[in-house]
């Protein structure tokens, strides 16, 4: 919503007319844009040339010399301007915008630094540099976005405390721990431990943690190290921790609840690993666990050095990225490697992954597609957690965007097609917990080790977390050696030890494009071979809307979600081809209008989408593959206006629902004219008759089986020595 005092210092902002100040949209929105364009001016009211959007140390440090203290007395129209547009911008009166610093400015003034907790330091109604500084931010200094009051006090103790120290800024007052929030705790640790403002620098390093190590707390202990403690046992949303400068029995029942969160020992005190714990994404990453991933294979003796160095569980990938050269997944008999050790192994997913751009919705499906065909593959059973990966610093607004999208298709595709298995997330505090409580994932692998990411300063431990990855360690020596990633376990997931003893092999694998080019003249060759030329057709088809290489283009495009559909139902994947590309190469113009009148409620259904399903047919299909255990779902019925208008505008709207149809299609076909499931040992005359039935019965259906016959040997000329040479 726009505010017309924002609105006031966006055209305040606009009316210089100087290099280095931006002109801003005069929307009424207040925004960093806004707190930053005004910090440059007050940079350029001070005399400052260079002109930047951080209100830092050259700022601080002029702002000071030549106003100590902004008040009553001030002159300076315009810095007086820029704070009373801060306040406004800030959610305070901010006065009559004269350029003086009246009554409801010093008010406001006043009010701000109580909402600091910085009153006592900074009393009366003047504004002074550090104040100011926080003035023009975004950081709320009142509870917002459902914070917590405790919280709030322990944020404005630490910003009361030790303001007065050089490199101490008022901090956030809004309930929320967060990355300043936890730098403002490690720099007042530092502080509580005689480091000067030259050696304090708010990061958990050697110094600080000698420092702790000395000053360990148990019942009876008291003054400001409880208080320290204490609020860190609160950003960490413990509950029933009070903020007191003494450690009671009431506190060590607290702590010790939070030490077998971790997996810790229970000793209730406030030892170096408890306090490691509340400081640091790793804790303390000393600590030996009993899980660990790796990279590399586990061979015998590389399971012998980890079964003696106390590892109980081993981590390992289910496929490699493709065009990479590092030879990640899990290797032939590696698994029984492993269990003949002791060892047990849960499956990690991950191929890219590295940024959000990965991350959406579409990608997601096909990520579940292919972790549930290699999960298979490797013969992992009923009951394993699947632990995809999100292996970049994703911000809130990217965990929104991007990443919770993308896990959304990945339980979607899970639910359906891999039932049997559970969704694991890998990844930093914040995006755990976010696609748990978005009701996606069922366990956490948490990279704690990534300690510098913003997901994981400021942010508790996901309440379902299973791994906590703390650091690389070289185990093992000679043949033995391997480097892992040393995990603690907390026993949500054991792992597995054992394995389906069936063999997935003549499996398809992805389309080496490469051979694009020649797949495509060989198709072309074949299509005008039965009077399907490039574009058009014979008896009207001239009004056919793609041509055969756009109709090929397309289905190569979906080429690996194809070959996972195909892997994941042990199918060819030849027989999902033909009557995808078939359908776009015959689409013509009397079909967008039958997908009208059915958007219109003229019609019930229609063929629609790119393998131009009707939802009656899909909802025949899905139900004959739910009632024989091939996918998972809810029976429909095509009489019911909720189930077909649903089904109909998925078909037509979503085209990995639409292609994922199709081989279910083929399955309930088969089944229809007397054919057992299909499957990689399919002769040409059930693939011939099972594409005959995906287009009805007659001699039409007949014919259109046939023809397709002929294409599904073109694509299984060139997937067929892929397969073998895989």
């Amino acid at each position: 919503m726009a505010d017309e005092k924002v609105r006031l210092a966006q055209r305040f902002i606009n009316s210089y007319n100087v290099p280095g100040i931006p002109k801003l949209d005069e929307d009424g929105k207040t925004s960093w844009s806004v707190m930053y364009a005004l910090t440059r001016a007050l940079q350029y009211e001070l005399g400052i040339t260079a002109l930047s959007d951080s209100f830092g140390p050259t700022t601080v440090a002029t702002l000071q010399q030549q106003f100590p203290v902004i008040d009553g007395l001030n002159t300076h129209g315009n810095v007086n301007r820029i704070v009373a547009y801060g306040l406004y911008c800030k959610g305070y009166p901010g006065g009559d915008l004269k350029g003086v610093y009246d009554d409801e400015v010093a008010e406001s003034v006043t009010r701000l630094k109580q909402d600091m907790g910085v009153a006592g330091t900074y009393p009366g109604d003047g504004l002074v540099p550090k104040v100011f500084k926080g003035l023009l931010t975004m950081d709320p200094y009142v509870v917002v976005n459902n914070g917590r009051d405790q919280v709030r006090a322990v944020q404005q103790w630490l910003n009361g405390t030790f303001i007065t120290r050089r490199d101490f800024f008022v901090i956030p007052c809004d309930g929320h721990f967060s990355r300043d929030v936890q730098k403002a705790l490690l720099l007042a640790i530092q502080f509580q431990l005689g480091m000067s403002d030259d050696v304090a620098n708010g990061r958990f390093g050697p110094a600080t943690k000698a420092g702790i190590r000395s000053n360990q707390l148990s019942v009876g202990s008291s003054g400001r190290w409880v208080q320290l403690f204490s609020g860190a046992m609160i950003f960490n949303q413990r509950d029933g921790v009070a903020f007191a400068t003494s450690f009671t029995s009431e506190l060590a029942a607290r702590v010790r609840e939070f030490q077998r969160f971790v997996a810790l020992p229970e000793s209730g005190d406030g030892d170096f690993a408890t306090w490691a714990s509340l400081l640091v994404s790793t804790g303390d990453d000393t600590r030996r666990g009993t899980a660990c991933d790796s990279v590399s294979e586990v061979t015998t003796f590389r399971a012998a050095a980890l079964r003696s160095a106390g590892y109980q569980v081993v981590g390992r990938y289910l496929c490699n990225v493709t065009g990479s050269s590092l030879n990640k997944m899990i290797q032939p008999f590696e698994l029984d490697t492993i269990v003949a050790a002791g060892l047990r192994v849960f499956p990690i997913y991950q191929t890219y992954g590295g940024e959000a751009a990965y991350f959406r919705r579409e990608q997601g499906m096909g990520d579940a597609f292919a972790a549930i065909s290699w999960a298979r593959y490797h013969g992992f059973q009923a009951g394993t957690r699947i632990y995809f990966a999100v292996d970049f610093d994703a911000l809130d607004y990217q965990i929104t965007e991007n990443v919770i999208p993308h896990f959304t298709g990945i339980k979607t595709i899970l639910d359906e097609h891999g039932a049997e298995y559970s969704l694991g997330i890998y990844g930093a505090r914040n995006v755990c917990s976010r696609v748990r409580a978005a009701g996606l994932s069922t366990g956490s692998f948490v990279s704690d080790m990534s300690t510098g990411f913003s997901g994981n300063l400021g942010f508790p431990m996901p309440s379902d977390w299973a791994f906590d990855q703390i650091a690389t360690v070289q185990v093992g020596s000679g043949t033995g050696a391997i480097e892992i990633d040393n995990n603690i376990a907390n026993g949500r997931d054991l792992g597995q030890n054992s394995f389906s003893s069936q063999v997935y092999f003549g499996l398809d694998v992805g389309f080496d494009m490469s051979w694009r080019d020649a797949m495509l003249r060989d198709v072309q060759a074949y299509l005008e071979s039965i009077n399907v030329p490039e574009s058009g057709g014979p008896g009207g088809e001239a009004l056919t809307l793609h041509t055969t290489t756009e109709s090929y283009n397309a289905t190569l495009a979906v080429d690996g979600l194809i070959t996972s559909l195909a892997r994941t139902l042990r199918m060819r994947k030849a027989l999902i081809q033909c009557p995808l590309l078939w359908e776009i190469r015959k689409l013509n113009i009397a079909d967008p209008p039958a997908d009208d009148a059915v958007r219109l409620g003229l019609k019930d259904d229609s063929s629609t989408g790119l393998a131009q399903i009707f939802a009656a047919t899909a909802i025949r299909a899905r139900n004959h593959c739910i009632r024989q255990g091939i996918i998972g779902g809810t029976i429909m019925d095509f009489g019911n206006d909720d189930d077909r208008l649903s089904v109909w505008h998925k078909l037509n709207e979503d085209n990995i629902y639409n292609i994922s149809t199709v081989p279910l299609v083929l399955i309930e076909g088969a089944a229809d004219v007397g054919l057992r499931r299909p499957d990689v040992f399919f002769t040409e005359d059930e693939t011939r008759r099972t594409l005959a039935r995906y287009n009805g019965t007659g001699d039409a259906a007949e014919n259109y089986g046939r023809q397709l016959l002929g294409l599904y040997r073109v694509f299984e000329k060139y997937h067929k020595p892929l397969r073998e040479a895989s």
